[in-house]
């Protein structure tokens, strides 16, 4: 694409269909929101599929590009497996004594630079009950993490890079 006099890039022209797995998923949690499946809900749901990612690709500064579709089912189904487990401990720390929890703030250093990447590391962290990302560096190679029970910083530490840092890199 040629870049403009003023040392821009001009926008891409608008594709018809932008992110066929965005859409895909829209159209999925419109019919789950609709709670009773009907034609006029499905017709519906189609449409904001289509004209939600149509009408916002061009702030969608990093194409979305997965490099592997099984390590991503895998790592989906890892974090859910995670929010439950963490629910049930989180839990269980709330209803002892609240004397007993050592929370803390770490940070994590990041092998990956992939911004899409680092958005689902950050969304899963914070997903995932007693930790919460609360900031990624500007060079984007730290997340400050909060954790509501880290009797080890280091073993948290470990535990997101192996757990979820390291499927990220296969996946992205």
């Amino acid at each position: 694409m040629p870049i403009r006099e003023d040392g821009q890039q001009p926008l891409p022209p608008r594709q018809w269909l932008p992110h066929p797995l965005v859409s895909l998923v829209l159209v999925v949690v419109w019919q789950i929101l609709a709670e009773s499946p009907s034609v006029g809900s499905l017709l519906m749901g189609l449409f904001l599929g289509w004209f939600l990612p149509w009408l916002t690709q061009r702030l969608w500064a990093f194409p979305v590009q997965i490099r592997g579709w099984v390590p991503l089912i895998r790592y989906a189904f890892l974090v859910l497996w995670d929010i439950t487990m963490s629910n049930i401990a989180v839990l269980r720390l709330t209803l002892g004594p609240v004397r007993n929890l050592q929370p803390a703030f770490f940070e994590v250093p990041l092998d990956i630079a992939n911004p899409i990447a680092i958005t689902v590391l950050a969304n899963t962290i914070t997903l995932t009950p007693g930790t919460v990302s609360a900031d990624v560096s500007p060079a984007r190679d730290k997340i400050l993490v909060h954790g509501l029970h880290v009797p080890d910083i280091a073993a948290a530490i470990a535990d997101i890079k192996g757990r979820y840092e390291a499927p990220l890199k296969e996946i992205f």
